[in-house]
């Protein structure tokens, strides 16, 4: 059943949990992620970021109608989001395509800028029936996992007014994760999050969820965290079962083997997010 990101968080809002949102940039990915929640008959996100189509890893025009059919034919709330979405063209390209969701992502421009073309992109998607996500604050990080400058903090009083002046739907917060692997543990700054809940009426998003401890994760979704990014290890879950297969001959098998991985590494983060 296809679903716009603000349908699908009211869900999750209702029963103060968080949805998980996973990068799909291959077949293999979207059935894994759409059969593990199939089978917890939990809703579900699938994301097309902007940085993977640079990376020739897909194309959007290719891989949305893929993403569109398999998410209107689930058994569960599936919202089809592009993550992301750093120029304006881009993010309306995603809503010609048909996606129910799109984040406009200009948390790297100057303040004024990215208050200017959220706006913009605010009027684009209601246009459409869409919902929008869009990020104050930065992680320094691209979604790729490569540097992409230093990470940026979200000031709670520059959320409120981000939020209040542009009508987005989610916000996404800086507040100590990151994309990629994490060489550490990472330390989550749990007050900053506390007081944006308290200053914005709208559905918290945390990107980087990859790797952050389970207690970590129960205590961001208390604190209004509704949407999770996960996709660093359940792609790293899909490489290390091809790497097992090294020795087989046909590559039906070894990818039946990533999916069946990314599906069980997807199915327990799920699983932790549901659980608040």
């Amino acid at each position: 059943m296809l679903v716009t990101l603000k349908e699908i968080l009211k869900i999750a809002e209702a029963k103060g949990t968080a949805i998980g949102s996973f990068n799909t940039p291959n077949m293999s990915s979207i059935r894994a992620v759409i059969g593990a929640a199939e089978e917890l008959g939990e809703p579900v996100i699938l994301m097309h970021a902007q940085v993977h189509e640079e990376m020739e890893l897909c194309k959007m025009d290719e891989i949305a109608p893929v993403m569109l059919l398999l998410a209107d034919k689930a058994s569960v709330p599936v919202c089809v989001h592009l993550d992301h979405g750093t120029d304006l063209d881009y993010v309306k390209k995603g809503l010609d395509l048909g996606f129910t969701s799109v984040m406009y992502d200009g948390s790297t421009l100057d303040q004024k800028l990215n208050f200017a073309n959220t706006s913009i992109a605010r009027e684009l998607s209601m246009r459409y029936g869409a919902s929008l996500e869009a990020e104050i604050g930065s992680m320094g990080a691209r979604e790729s996992g490569a540097e992409g400058g230093e990470s940026i903090y979200t000031d709670p009083d520059t959320a409120k007014d981000f939020v209040d002046k542009t009508g987005i739907d989610a916000l996404a917060c800086a507040f100590g994760t990151a994309h990629g692997v994490y060489l550490k543990q990472p330390k989550l700054d749990f007050e900053r999050l506390a007081k944006i809940n308290s200053l914005v009426d709208i559905p918290l998003v945390m990107h980087g969820g990859s790797g952050v401890g389970v207690e970590d994760y129960k205590k961001v979704i208390s604190l209004g965290i509704r949407k999770i990014n996960y996709y660093t290890y359940m792609a790293k879950a899909g490489g290390t079962a091809v790497s097992a297969m090294a020795d087989r001959t046909f590559f039906h098998d070894i990818e039946i083997a990533a999916i069946d991985a990314m599906k069980r590494d997807v199915t327990e983060a799920i699983k932790v997010f549901a659980d608040n």
